[in-house]
């Protein structure tokens, strides 16, 4: 049906990866979507760079401003969107837009469906390895069936449908976890969520992320005020936060490949956009794969029971 889509991009200081980022965007991009770009005061020569793209009509929108945190960034960004659905691209992971339109296709179909989720994989930045999956699709039957209230999944894969704003909200500048908080409160509002069994996105870890750097006693007690607000009872074995267990994989690997050092820690010191372009033409190249390995990916509608 070929609605169209808003591809929305929040980044400061990180230009190597804005330019990976945009190149595989205008690669993929339709005529009927648009790229809106906040950046947050860059010093990298992003600024720049965005504002001659603007001028040439390769984005639609560009602003520069200091940001006060993470949400406020990204909520201007999803407040300058004007198609009919809204894809956050982070600049430092990796999607599969034949998916992402495939999602879009699919919500068109169902006009109760608010967000579209999809499976996710997770892969550490500068690693050859195979993906590592992450799933919340039991989570989602359980949400679904009525047997849990509200559940997290990871923003990196949602898919918005711009006139859901007004029900759903923004990301909430109170928390660095925005993502989780996010994920409940759409949940929690028994929002119509649309989950795609396929892989639309792969998230890549690294060690400069705001969620690694956010302190355990922070991350505990954004927990412990959240879970009662959305009656979250935590998953089966009490698993942290949604953020955390890609963390916790990214350590993981880290430790058994003895790769304590990541290439994003040397973007700013040696600008090795070689290694960085070859790293992300691999990612792609995996992501596709996983996809092409599924058999028959199928999308499940849930609940939308607007409260």
């Amino acid at each position: 049906m070929n609605s169209s889509i808003s591809f929305v991009i929040a980044t400061r200081n990180r230009l190597p990866l804005l330019k990976i980022t945009l190149s595989k965007l205008w690669e993929n991009k339709r005529p009927q979507d648009e790229i809106c770009i906040v950046d947050g005061n860059s010093s990298d020569g992003t600024v720049a760079f965005a504002q001659q793209l603007l001028a040439e009509g390769k984005i639609n929108s560009f602003r520069s401003e200091k940001d006060r945190n993470q949400s406020h960034a990204w909520n201007k960004v999803f407040l300058d969107a004007n198609c009919t659905y809204i894809k956050k691209i982070i600049d430092d992971d990796v999607f599969d837009y034949p998916s992402i339109f495939k999602c879009a296709d699919e919500m068109d179909k169902f006009p109760e469906a608010d967000i579209c989720i999809s499976n996710d994989l997770t892969l550490n930045l500068g690693s050859t390895q195979s993906p590592a999956h992450l799933s919340r699709f039991s989570w989602f039957q359980k949400w679904a069936s009525g047997e849990i209230p509200s559940f997290t999944f990871g923003d990196v894969h949602m898919l918005i449908r711009r006139s859901s704003l007004p029900l759903i909200g923004l990301y909430h500048p109170g928390f660095v976890l925005m993502d989780y908080e996010y994920s409940l409160r759409i949940s929690h509002l028994q929002a119509g969520i649309l989950y795609y069994t396929g892989f639309n996105a792969l998230s890549i870890y690294s060690p400069v992320t705001v969620t690694h750097h956010t302190g355990n006693n922070r991350k505990k007690n954004e927990g412990e005020r959240l879970s009662p607000m959305y009656e979250y009872a935590g998953d089966a074995a009490q698993i942290p936060l949604w953020s955390k267990i890609k963390v916790q994989i990214g350590r993981w690997r880290d430790q058994l490949n003895g790769n304590q050092k990541n290439l994003i820690n040397r973007i700013h010191a040696q600008a090795n956009e070689v290694n960085l372009s070859e790293f992300y033409s691999t990612a792609y190249s995996l992501l596709r794969k996983e996809n092409e390995k599924l058999s028959n990916p199928q999308f499940f509608l849930g609940p939308f029971k607007h409260k």
